[in-house]
């Protein structure tokens, strides 16, 4: 058989992973590297040369795009071959996704009923603040996405309330009191959280060995991508599926290990090569994204961490454009500088879909918006709300939900008075009650308190509307297709009227978003549009609960939707794994990026510095590195030195830009002894300042200085003015309040 098709195309080091003989591998996979292709060529050879069923293989990711995109690479790479694959079949998801397909399918076991409703986050705040009223918690004190945080953090590491050492400290007992009330209503009311579909899993591995056994026989071969992101509960659940004989491949790269303020443990992947046997390791160091000064900066910044797995990245490419640096007089000037060098972008025929805008806080992008509206360039914040997580179609889920299985709880509380129908917060507290003392579901107690006439006339008439609207939608929906399951929730709910009926273009927007609900419903087929591929079992699913249980796992992602050509904005954090011709990053200041309550913990500064390094690797052929010397941010003005990350960055590859000059290198630092500056329009006289070359000057915070160059005239010229307490600055003049001395 001729397989060379498997390797033509790839390198040295990607031959050697995709050809490695039958074993357990670590992929150190570099930005740019080519990781997804070396991954899916894997799969192809176990497939191929080492003759493992399609059907034996479980590959796991972290984002259900990436899951697809793999899928589509297999078809693709076996659509040529004489063994087409169904690759849907296939065990190829996220870890949310392959855990739910697994308590799906040993419901039983996993002491689950067989409909179990998956709550998402805003599901889950419900549910803690019926839980904080039934317990009469002071929210103030301890809010209640506190909270929530601190219960997935337990069981992303893989903890129980009766695991974790109840101790005086006030805190620690109103969490675990919390947690405790929590879990016995998600288990009266059949519903998991996120954290709990992973924890679950790992469960029923612990407990039910029967069925460990055979997943180990079934999946002799496991491959997780972005293995760095990997928690406390995964890799443990990782660890058991394997066991002393299935092989496991890693894919990752520690230095863009960046989400361990999520529970993502770096350890996991530095540790992988003693946790498993046999190991081999391969360094996927060829870039194929970014210029050398881009990777060359990137190396620089990052060789500065402990404990690295160790890599260089490298390209055959040219060495491009020196990165710029600006350092801005304050967040305006910053703004004004990358939207000027966007414009200029763009009227070189470039997109604006190919500039990103990157920043350590979302705070920061306030300005950035601002400066992009005045001058009419279009943009929009990466990672903004999904489809799923939009309020109105989150309102309709919630009746697809309870047509589904009345007895969902989160379901009812969410559209109970939505649209509104008269059924005040007053009623709705006594149902909860009610639900609490009879140990029964919301829908159970309404429909008893309605038989026992406890509700006034006025509320049980409005109660009894509600449960009448969903009993009719559950009956002319028997046998129905989705769409016309949706188009019956929408016209008889009145949830479409209610919504564009909202002001301006909120209604407008809100009532299409429900129209393409339809459109998705009529689209949606579980073969083709399953996230995961198919469940065991699923001939006891409804298209609606299959449909039900797919937007779920879609809305637990923070991915955003496809737009119109536009500037993208986002945090550093949303950037990975994406890349742009052009990038700016934003705000590189000392306080800011690192985070100040990063700079003095030697592990958070580490991950900051990885952080950085992600930022640097999203750019292809240019990287604008700004600052600025004062920022108004959260309401207090700051004044800030140049990142320490920036000073990292070797000096033969970054300059610093002005606005009528440039430089071979940053005066700010790296100078040597008779470094040679060029300068392009300096000025000696401040036109229209009112000040001159030499001259003395008082600021009211950098205190007595010397004026020793200016750049353009009048009020928005800049000085640069050498400082005796602070050394060299640049300020422009409308903003600096300058006294002559």
């Amino acid at each position: 058989m001729d397989v060379s098709y498997l390797l033509d195309g790839l390198n040295t080091a990607q031959r050697d992973a995709v050809s490695a003989p039958a074993g357990s591998q670590l992929i150190l996979a570099g930005a740019g590297s080519g990781k997804t292709r070396v991954l899916v060529h894997r799969m192809a050879w176990l497939i191929q040369v080492e003759q493992m069923s399609p059907y034996s293989i479980m590959a796991v990711t972290f984002t259900n795009k990436a899951a697809r995109e793999m899928r589509s690479r297999l078809d693709e790479l076996f659509s040529a071959t004489k063994q087409p694959i169904n690759s849907r079949a296939m065990w190829v998801g996220t870890f949310h996704g392959i855990a739910h397909r697994l308590l799906k399918a040993h419901w039983q076991d996993a002491n689950l009923p067989q409909n179990f409703q998956i709550l998402d986050s805003d599901d889950q705040l419900r549910l803690i603040k019926r839980v904080y009223q039934a317990l009469n918690i002071d929210d103030e004190k301890w809010p209640q996405k506190q909270a929530q945080y601190y219960i997935n953090g337990q069981k992303d590491e893989g903890l129980r309330p009766q695991h974790i050492q109840e101790t005086a400290d006030p805190y620690v007992r109103t969490m675990l009191q919390i947690y405790r009330a929590y879990e016995a209503d998600c288990q009266r009311g059949g519903m998991v959280d996120f954290a709990e579909i992973l924890l679950r899993a790992h469960e029923l591995w612990l407990h039910k060995p029967h069925i460990l056994e055979h997943y180990r026989n079934r999946f002799p071969f496991v491959l997780v991508d972005e293995f760095q992101d990997t928690n406390s509960v995964q890799y443990a659940w990782l660890r058991m599926l394997a066991g002393k004989e299935s092989f496991v491949t890693a894919v990752g790269d520690d230095d863009q290990s960046i989400y361990g303020w999520r529970g993502a443990k770096i350890e996991n992947i530095q540790r992988f090569t003693q946790d498993f046997s046999n190991v081999q390791t391969v360094r996927l160091e060829q870039n194929y994204r970014s210029t050398g000064n881009i990777l060359k900066a990137a190396n620089g910044v990052i060789v500065n961490n402990n404990g690295r797995l160790g890599k260089k990245l490298w390209t055959e490419d040219v060495a491009g454009e020196l990165i710029s640096l600006y350092a801005a007089y304050n967040e305006q000037d910053e703004a004004r500088f990358i939207v000027e060098r966007i414009q200029e972008w763009v009227r070189k025929g470039n997109s604006n879909n190919s500039c990103a805008i990157l920043y350590r806080s979302n705070a920061q992008s306030r300005v950035l918006e601002e400066a992009l509206l005045r001058e009419g360039i279009a943009y929009r914040i990466y990672g903004g709300q999904r489809f799923y997580d939009r309020i109105e179609i989150k309102n309709a889920i919630a009746y697809m939900r309870l047509i589904s299985n009345c007895h969902d709880d989160a379901g009812f509380e969410r559209v109970i008075n939505t649209p509104t129908r008269g059924v005040g917060g007053k009623t709705v507290d006594d149902i909860r009650l009610f639900a609490r003392e009879q140990g029964c579901s919301l829908w159970h107690a309404a429909e008893q308190m309605l038989a026992n006439r406890v509700f006034s006339p006025r509320a049980g008439n409005a109660v009894q509307s509600f449960l009448n609207i969903v009993v009719q939608l559950t009956r002319d929906s028997e046998n129905q297709a989705l769409d016309f399951i949706a188009q019956q929730v929408l016209e008889h709910t009145g949830l479409l009227v209610f919504h564009q009926n909202e002001k301006g273009e909120k209604g407008q927007a809100r009532g299409e978003n429900l129209q393409e609900l339809i459109t998705a419903c009529r689209a949606f087929n579980p073969d083709t549009n399953s996230t995961e591929g198919e469940i065991e079992n699923d001939e006891d699913l409804s298209p609606l609960q299959q449909f039900l249980d797919t937007a779920a796992l879609d809305a637990g992602e923070t991915q955003a939707d496809e737009f119109e050509d536009a500037v993208q904005l986002m945090t550093l954090h949303s950037a990975k794994g994406l890349e742009f011709p052009l990038v700016f990053m934003a705000g590189t200041e000392e306080g800011l990026f690192p985070h100040k309550m990063s700079g003095d913990d030697p592990e958070r500064l580490e991950e900051e510095r990885r952080l950085c390094y992600v930022g640097i690797t999203r750019a292809m052929q240019k990287l604008f590195i700004t600052y600025a010397e004062t920022r108004r941010l959260y309401g207090n003005e700051t004044y800030n030195n140049v990142s320490r990350f920036v000073k990292e960055i070797p000096s033969d590859c970054i300059q610093e830009v002005r606005l009528k000059a440039a430089v071979t290198r940053p005066v700010s630092f790296h100078r040597k002894p008779n470094a040679q500056i060029l300068r392009k329009g300096m000025s000696d006289v401040g036109e229209d300042t009112g000040f001159n070359l030499g001259q003395r000057v008082q600021h009211t915070v950098f205190g007595e200085g010397v004026i020793v160059h200016f750049e353009g005239q009048g009020p928005t010229a800049r000085v640069q003015i050498n400082f005796k307490q602070v050394g060299s600055k640049w300020l422009v003049m409308q903003y600096a309040k300058l006294e002559a001395i």
